[in-house]
């Protein structure tokens, strides 16, 4: 383990255009749950499915239902920013890191400090009226009794979340964002994610260099193709990592 720190550090220390990309494992230090290991939201009980309700057309059916499971399991009040989100926020500041590609809808990034952060999900922060495009803080939701109404005068069309649902694209700009940053990358950081989510997952084969680092607490199919593989929580190895 020691030596495949020093091996990051290394690179780190070589690299000018760095790029992280990082799923739920990210966040699962600051407290919240991922959706897929044993005690993540794929694996609680609920009337339907998390991947049923998370649905665009789930929320447009049936958008009581969604908000009472989003309000419960999506927004997280409380969450700060991990070593990871610190240390990475650290190298964007020292010039090293040119980007944060990330699934995660937290906001914990720029929380941290990030300035460049590829949102792919979107985020729980931002959300907006579908009918008259009123933007709302996540407090319009949070504190709302049954449905989030839009106040814009007459309005009262119900907020959403700025969030990708499931049976909906990825945003055309973010993603070109995200390839081009991949693309000139001299050296890639996949974090905390199982890289089985598509088509988020693919964006990493736009990747060309030879300092593809992936960092997860269990094993994952890329393992093999990675430069360096370290399975261990990816905030207690970049605690371990110095920006100079």
């Amino acid at each position: 383990m020691d030596q495949k720190i020093a091996t990051l550090q290394k690179w780190i220390d070589e690299s000018q255009r760095i790029v992280f990309f990082g799923g739920a494992g990210v966040s699962t230090e600051s407290g919240i749950p991922d959706f897929r290991s044993v005690d993540g939201l794929y694996n609680q009980k609920y009337d339907y499915p998390p991947e049923t309700i998370l649905s665009a057309s789930f929320f447009a059916r049936n958008p009581g239902e969604f908000y009472k499971f989003y309000k419960d399991k999506m927004i997280i009040e409380g969450a700060k920013p991990n070593p990871a989100h610190l240390k990475l926020a650290e190298l964007e500041k020292a010039g090293k890191l040119s980007a944060v590609v990330t699934q995660n809808i937290d906001g914990l990034h720029q929380d941290a400090g990030s300035k460049v952060v590829y949102e792919l999900h979107g985020s729980t922060l931002r959300n907006y009226c579908p009918r008259c495009g009123k933007k709302f803080p996540v407090s319009h939701i949070a504190n709302c009794d049954i449905l989030p109404y839009c106040d814009n005068g007459d309005c009262k069309g119900i907020v959403r979340p700025d969030v990708v649902l499931y049976e909906e694209g990825l945003d055309s700009d973010v993603i070109a964002g995200a390839v081009n940053a991949i693309r000139n990358a001299d050296m890639l950081i996949i974090g905390g994610t199982s890289l089985v989510v598509y088509p988020a997952a693919g964006l990493v084969n736009y990747y060309r260099g030879n300092k593809l680092v992936l960092i997860n607490k269990s094993r994952t199919s890329m393992d093999s193709q990675a430069d360096l593989a370290i399975n261990e929580p990816i905030g207690e190895v970049f605690s371990q990592i110095i920006v100079r």
